[in-house]
């Protein structure tokens, strides 16, 4: 499992890239309007989903693939639910992105576990899976939040998320140099 996961340890990489631009954007344009929010959710999650998808099947571990399948499905509806309705209120888009990201810290909360068996004390995808389960659930708790105060939730969430991945992949890439399996660190 590890050996696989470190031949990948770009995606985790660039998954957190885009999570990190994706927050950075967000900070440097407060004044975003909600239907750019939309817009850059919807490009954010269903890229996230497809990337999701590319490690599930990029592999032949049966085993351990259903989580990533299902993590990149609901990125991918995440995004494509809201291209489809751009026009969707700012209640709806809180509700899709709160069920988004605790769904994803649920199944990175699974693969963290797992992984745990193969990495001595490796954390940083479980803590990427309890800031988006405790992220998804505050916009669960406080939906009437004004608009630029959930940007700047947002905003945090999405690179502090992308940091762990970063951190996550950077980390494999080491094991995988050190068990041979040709990642050069």
């Amino acid at each position: 499992m590890v050996e696989r996961l470190s031949r990948y340890w770009w995606l985790f990489a660039l998954r957190g890239l885009l999570a990190v631009l994706f927050g950075v954007a967000l900070i440097v344009w407060p004044g975003i309007g909600l239907g750019i929010l939309v817009l850059l959710f919807g490009a954010y999650a269903l890229v996230d989903g497809v990337f999701a998808m590319v490690h599930a099947f990029g592999s032949n571990d049966v085993r351990h693939r259903w989580a990533h399948v299902i993590e990149g499905i609901v990125g991918i509806a995440a995004g494509v639910v809201t291209f489809a309705w751009p026009g969707i209120t700012a209640l709806v888009l809180l509700y899709v992105i709160a069920a988004w990201a605790i769904v994803t810290g649920v199944l990175e909360l699974i693969a963290a576990f797992r992984l745990r068996a193969h990495i001595e004390n490796e954390l940083w995808l479980g803590l990427g899976g309890v800031l988006s389960i405790l992220f998804g659930l505050f916009l669960f708790v406080a939906p009437g939040a004004g608009a630029l105060a959930v940007i700047w939730i947002i905003a945090a969430y999405a690179i502090l998320f992308g940091i762990t991945l970063i951190a996550l992949a950077f980390r494999l890439r080491g094991v995988g140099s050190r068990a041979g399996t040709g990642v050069v660190a």
